[in-house]
């Protein structure tokens, strides 16, 4: 009985708990918008402009592959949107080198 209740809302519950870390990334970028702005130019010494634009990239990139996953529109290039968005982040970070990071 349990599951007839809850079989319509298991879909949506799935598709939010895949694509969180997505979600926490992008809202914590625009909270954080001067830090990560900072850490880019910092490491990369690529000035506050071309920071700024790859912070922009990630916030709207991370963002707008969520809400269409939620929304079911555009799926497929919307998880080609994130996984891009995951290269880009692990050149950018340096992450490719951190093998403990990467492999968690």
């Amino acid at each position: 009985q349990f599951l007839r209740v809850t079989k319509q809302y298991l879909p949506h519950v799935a598709r939010l708990c895949l694509i969180s870390t997505f979600l926490e990334d992008g809202i914590r970028m625009w909270f954080q918008w001067s830090e990560q702005r900072d850490y880019i130019d910092g490491t990369w010494n690529c000035g506050y402009f071309l920071a700024s634009i790859f912070v922009i990239l990630n916030l709207f990139g991370q963002l707008s592959g969520c809400i269409l996953v939620l929304s079911r529109n555009f799926v497929q290039y919307a998880c080609f949107g994130l996984f891009g968005i995951i290269a880009l982040q692990t050149i950018a970070y340096s992450i490719l080198w951190d093998l403990k990071f990467l492999m968690r």
